[in-house]
């Protein structure tokens, strides 16, 4: 099987970074990615700005590998998702070549003639990567290993407290995104609401707050689920990401300024679509109405659908990589005590199988693009027989200046640092 190329699902971050290293180590890899084009999914952020800076937004393997054609790696900066793309993630992609296989969607993954249940030979099977172009022509590709890159961006939570779609939350499709708002000028004199307590629902907060400053009858109100503000507002100058921690001190500012209505204990529960706007209800009773429009920004969680032929273990509740779930577990855990995950610690029942980026963290929001660079550099060795530096740890992460996790989910605690969001400006938008 040494013969076939190690499938990637993915050409985002982690997926192109996945590439340069086995590229590196002279290992024929395949990534397959069902966007038009690199890092589809950062390309619809690209309004976005990031709180990690560039030195911390680009892989060793990929810089190497980008160098000789006089690509040179930016020193500082705080880049926006598009300028991610254009300045590092599509040169990458154009530089791994015909490697990258673009409008391609992975409908599953299995072995070779052997279906979940069976044992006899499996091991010995290579991995058929079933997949579909956009014409519709069905496709299979062989494998002697898949790392899965695909992320959790196609996913979001909804904005029901209980993890399901909240009654009418469905029906009131039209006025709920799942999104953070980039042109927001639509919204002028509405009643606004913002859903989450994350970084991306702190960005959303900030962006709408300026409309509300600027334009008379702009009303904006944020439902958080937990009793207080808590750590919603991170660590401020303990925060070793400075552009994190810009964040939460411009939140805070616009809350005490009172240009931001606050709802603490708020677990939505159902929307009801009036004539006046929708009218959401807590599972408490509490209700908020007159709304014309909805941010729900809840996070993300895996779509594992592809892999139900694969023999793979997640944690009940993070659904994240079991090996990885305590580690990471945000009701115990900040961003900056996190350590390594590597390629033991990401190793499924299915050998030569692994999860890794975002989607490898399940549900659990503290997911690092650094973290996710030395995911697949400890995969690559491994998949190399370099067992030595696949057990090295060449992981440093920032500290977040929260202490511990997520806390009380009825008292004062929240999770430390969401889906990659960070810094505010007037008139753009950021996340990291």
């Amino acid at each position: 099987m040494n013969e076939l190329p190690v499938v990637v699902i993915g050409a985002g971050p982690q997926g192109l970074a996945a590439a340069a290293h086995l590229t590196e180590r002279g290992i024929a890899v395949t990534v397959v990615e069902r966007g038009d084009g690199p890092a589809a999914a950062v390309s619809e952020w690209g309004h976005v700005r990031l709180f990690s800076s560039w030195p911390e937004l680009t892989d060793t393997a990929a810089r190497r590998l980008l160098e000789p054609t006089g690509w040179a790696a930016p020193h500082s900066g705080y880049p926006t998702g598009a300028e991610w793309v254009a300045g590092y993630l599509d040169p990458l992609a154009r530089v791994l070549g015909d490697r990258v296989i673009y409008s391609t969607t992975v409908t599953g993954v299995a072995r070779k003639g052997r279906d979940l249940m069976v044992d006899s030979g499996r091991k010995g099977q290579p991995f058929i990567v079933h997949t579909r172009d956009t014409q519709g022509a069905e496709g299979r590709i062989s494998a002697r290993a898949v790392i899965d890159a695909s992320g959790t961006w196609a996913l979001p939570n909804p904005a029901g407290a209980d993890g399901l779609p909240a009654l009418g939350e469905r029906a009131a499709a039209a006025r709920i995104s799942y999104r953070i708002p980039e042109d927001v000028s639509a919204c002028a004199g509405q009643h606004l609401v913002v859903i989450g307590a994350g970084h991306s629902a702190v960005h959303a907060v900030l962006r709408l707050s300026e409309l509300a400053r600027t334009t008379p009858g702009t009303r904006v109100t944020w439902l958080l689920r937990r009793g207080t503000t808590g750590n919603v507002f991170g660590g401020g100058a303990g925060d070793e990401l400075p552009e994190r921690a810009a964040l939460g001190t411009r939140a805070r500012k616009v809350i005490e300024a009172g240009v931001v209505d606050v709802v603490t204990g708020f677990r939505v529960a159902e929307f009801h679509d009036e004539t006046a706007g929708l009218r959401i209800v807590a599972e408490n009773g509490k209700e908020v109405d007159g709304v014309s429009r909805v941010f729900a920004l809840t996070g993300f969680r895996p779509d594992v659908s592809i892999l139900s032929e694969m023999r793979i273990d997640l944690d009940a509740s993070l659904e994240a990589v079991a090996g990885i779930a305590e580690e990471i577990n945000p009701n115990v855990h900040s961003c900056g005590s996190i350590g390594a995950t590597g390629a033991r610690d990401l190793t499924q029942p299915e050998p030569d199988f692994f999860i890794v980026g975002a989607k490898s963290y399940g549900r659990a929001p503290t997911f690092l693009a650094l973290t996710g660079f030395e995911q697949v550099r400890s995969v690559a060795a491994h998949l190399a027989g370099d067992h030595a530096g696949a057990e090295r740890n060449e992981l440093i992460l920032p500290d977040t200046g929260v202490c511990g996790g997520s806390g009380d989910f009825d008292g004062a605690g929240s999770s430390c640092c969401a889906a990659p969001v960070i810094q505010l400006e007037p008139t753009r938008v950021a996340v990291g």
